[in-house]
């Protein structure tokens, strides 16, 4: 997956969205956008509002990101085959996050889990959504031999 379409993934189509799963450069480049839009956000923060540190167009940045942040993060633990209450492991003072930061490290599970198909068949698209009998989970139709 692409910079642009993890990042056209999380605003876009799976805002509010926990449904399915994300893999690890979905995650990661969604990750980078965040961090490169509030270190270029400080300094305008700072110019426009002579704030230092967390200014207004952070707050705004911040609770725009909120959702798709934990969304994405969710659907990075179901790629684990996890469920997304593992995320109260932030809960535990630094363990925690260390833990999730490992999880979300790891590659995911190989094809489908019960939380969808895999992400990274079919050139980062699953396009295989279990309901056409005569499509496997790599999109090759199946063929009966006799």
């Amino acid at each position: 997956m692409t910079f642009k379409q993890a990042v056209i993934t999380c605003l876009k189509e799976k805002y509010f969205s926990i449904d399915g799963r994300a893999s690890r450069s979905q995650y990661w480049y969604f990750w980078l956008l965040y961090v490169l839009v509030t270190i270029a956000l400080a300094p305008v923060d700072a110019l426009l509002f002579s704030v230092g540190g967390f200014g207004p167009l952070s707050a705004l940045f911040n609770l725009a990101m909120f959702i798709p942040f934990i969304t994405v993060a969710v659907r990075r633990l179901h790629d684990r085959d996890l469920s997304g209450w593992w995320m109260l492991l932030m809960l535990v003072p630094v363990i925690g996050s260390i833990a999730l930061l490992i999880l979300y490290v790891m590659p995911g599970t190989d094809g489908p889990n019960q939380f969808g198909p895999d992400p990274l068949d079919n050139g980062g698209i699953a396009a295989w959504s279990g309901d056409d009998e005569s499509l496997s989970p790599t999109s090759i139709p199946r063929v009966d031999r006799e």
